[in-house]
């Protein structure tokens, strides 16, 4: 072995097991409504609603989904998202001449936790400012929010998700350990290992190299 060269394959305790605090939550909970409306694919599901607005509020509503996308804001509702930990993308839109509008978004587990974990959060205070401007909208700590939901929810004729087997924290995962592995391949010590005559069989293996290959694509 050439001192000081790490050599592969020691244990090591691996830094990014993290989670946040609703995604655990949102997978344990089994929803109580296995009729709720919308379509999965893997473990990803659907979710949208579809809603009238007030007569005169879209004006305020589009006011109040550009405070929404405020840098200052935008960076709570970021922060509030990662909380939750299993939404994969939401989107807002205003349409039919300012008469409807459409919250549309994608995520993981049970339907029912994904509603009760935004209700928790800084999120759950916007919904209500953003869906105060739709008709009938009870409020998101309503006990009766959920049956308004589902009564504007319509579930999508086709739903494809890019990566059906992946959750929101198994992205966040590997994404984490892609920049941890990134900044490694970047190290001397690194290139000395990969050196090392007493990594070589460790660094010929297929799945080895497959890593090398995939990091450097």
């Amino acid at each position: 072995m050439v001192p000081g060269a790490w050599v592969l394959g020691d244990p090591h305790t691996d830094p990014w097991q993290g989670s946040f605090t609703m995604a655990a939550t949102a997978q344990a909970n089994q929803s109580a409504h296995p009729e709720r409306p919308g379509r999965a694919d893997g473990v990803c599901s659907e979710f949208t609603v579809f809603t009238e607005i007030k007569p005169g509020h879209a004006d305020a509503l589009r006011r109040d989904l550009a405070a929404m996308a405020d840098a200052a804001e935008a960076e709570r509702v970021h922060a509030a998202v990662r909380q939750i930990g299993t939404l994969h993308d939401a989107r807002h839109v205003i349409f039919d001449n300012d008469t409807r509008f459409m919250f549309a978004s994608v995520f993981d587990g049970s339907w029912d936790a994904y509603i009760d974990d935004f209700a928790k959060t800084v999120v759950g205070e916007r919904f209500d400012k953003v869906f105060s401007h739709s008709v009938g909208f009870p409020g998101v700590k309503d006990p009766g929010v959920k049956d308004w939901f589902i009564a504007h929810q319509a579930p999508a004729n086709v739903f494809v998700s890019a990566y059906p087997d992946l959750t929101v924290q198994q992205i966040y995962k590997d994404h984490r350990v892609e920049e941890a592995f990134e900044e490694v391949l970047d190290t001397p010590e690194f290139r000395a290992a990969l050196e090392n005559p007493a990594n070589e069989e460790l660094v010929n293996t297929p799945a080895f190299q497959k890593l090398l290959e995939e990091a450097s694509a």
